[in-house]
């Protein structure tokens, strides 16, 4: 029950985000694609996520939209941050299965507000 109400504060939390958004630059344009990016973006999630039983899974969720929230907020940019290949890993040739130690380099250095692009 506890988690319910978390969700529901954290989805009211990220609409108020929307309405109240003005973009990096202050174009009037770009504020309202910004603003329906964000709309957009937690209705999928959420409808996506809704039937989810797990709580650990609801937690990782909770945390991967809050991590979002503030990396929107610090860096006046609603899109996830691009991520970046891990050093020491290399590119999977064509035919060829990928290795296990580059394949947990990658999931390990696949930081938490990215997991639900997937």
């Amino acid at each position: 029950m506890a988690q319910r109400m978390q969700v529901r504060g954290l989805y009211r939390r990220i609409l108020r985000l929307g309405q109240t958004w003005v973009s990096k630059s202050g174009d009037t344009a770009s504020t309202t694609a910004e603003k329906d990016y964000i709309k957009k973006e937690a209705q999928a999630l959420f409808r996506k996520n809704g039937d989810l039983t797990d709580s650990q899974a609801i937690a990782d969720c909770i945390r991967e939209a809050e991590a979002r929230i503030e990396i929107a907020l610090h860096y006046q940019i609603p899109y996830p941050r691009p991520v970046n290949v891990p050093p020491l890993s290399m590119a999977r040739r064509l035919g060829k299965e990928q290795g296990i130690v580059q394949e947990r380099m990658k999931k390990q250095s696949k930081p938490i507000y990215v997991k639900s692009f997937d």
